[in-house]
């Protein structure tokens, strides 16, 4: 099959071997792939992962043990668990001991034409969300996971730092919680689409003298997660948002000094995303920056690392 591989270099190729699904698996041809910045810091060494990258996608079942999810449009959760282990039996299988994870460890991605999945991952999707749409269920969950962490309501003084796909992205679902929000970003540009749905933003050069009783850090560097603890308040929550190939050293003194509460949060619930979607309750088509043919998804790459770059598609 035609797929895009990482291995210390990004490549195309044509004759990569097609997977073959396991018994409980499902065949899914891949229509529409989306770049995430996990997936850009994968090509700086994240994980040391090999293969092919990839992990928001929508798709065709095309082979299933369960004969009425064929010819099915789905999009899939990314975390494949054993189902046997303690985290198993708690039903916390995103933190399997021996989980593989779709295009980031020990599992081919999406960046290719076909890719097997667990039919226990996968997510029916009603005919009213695109495949456009469709790519950014799994992000979107993951901004939802901030709500099944913490607490937000009206009385909460939040902010998030970031303006980029995910930022944008957890500010529209944050916003849902009636709280008093505020984004700071870089680019006016991207602020200007939250402009435009009435969330408040400010530009990142702007000194930020508020203090806040939620920090929400999207920028993935260490610079945001210093920023996060300069502005909470004592006894407040930061939740960091974000994975990074590059490590650094973060002060934690002021933790332990201000009583601060870190969260870090990652995957989500596919269910809520999908609903809001489909409930067209928040606005997706400002994010796509430029679709690109699968034969070009190193250049697809390349637009998606330039500053300013929102998300980047791939069409298989």
């Amino acid at each position: 099959m035609r797929a895009l591989l990482f291995n210390k270099s990004l490549k195309y190729a044509d004759d990569y071997p097609a997977p073959v699904p396991a018994k409980g698996e499902a065949l899914i041809r891949i229509t529409l792939a989306g770049i995430c910045n996990t997936d850009l810091e994968i090509t700086k060494g994240y994980m040391g992962f090999q293969g092919v990258p990839g992990h928001e996608f929508v798709g065709i079942v095309e082979e299933c043990e369960k004969k009425s999810l064929v010819g099915k449009r789905v999009v899939g959760e990314i975390n494949i668990n054993c189902g046997i282990c303690p985290e198993c039996r708690k039903d916390l299988g995103i933190h399997c001991r021996s989980r593989s994870v779709l295009g980031i460890l020990n599992k081919d991605g999406v960046f290719a034409e076909y890719v097997t999945l667990p039919v226990s991952n996968l997510h029916k999707l009603p005919s009213g969300v695109s495949d456009e749409e469709a790519v950014f269920v799994e992000p979107l969950a993951a901004a939802f996971e901030i709500l099944e962490q913490a607490d937000i309501n009206s009385s909460h003084k939040v902010c998030v730092l970031g303006d980029g796909k995910l930022g944008i992205l957890v500010s529209q679902v944050l916003s849902t919680s009636g709280c008093e929000l505020l984004v700071s970003g870089h680019h006016r540009e991207k602020l200007s689409i939250l402009d435009e749905m009435d969330i408040k933003t400010t530009r990142k050069d702007h000194h930020l003298t508020s203090r806040f009783d939620i920090v929400v850090d999207c920028t993935g560097s260490k610079t945001g997660i210093e920023t996060a603890l300069n502005i909470v308040k004592p006894r407040g929550t930061v939740i960091i948002k974000t994975t990074s190939a590059k490590k650094g050293y973060v002060d934690l003194n002021r933790v332990v000094v201000n009583e601060i509460t870190l969260i870090g949060s990652r995957c989500g619930p596919f269910p809520a995303a999908i609903k809001t979607i489909s409930e067209r309750n928040v606005d997706l088509s400002p994010l796509v920056s430029r679709k690109f043919p699968l034969h070009d998804g190193v250049r697809a790459f390349q637009y998606a690392s330039q500053k300013g770059s929102l998300k980047v598609l791939i069409e298989i």
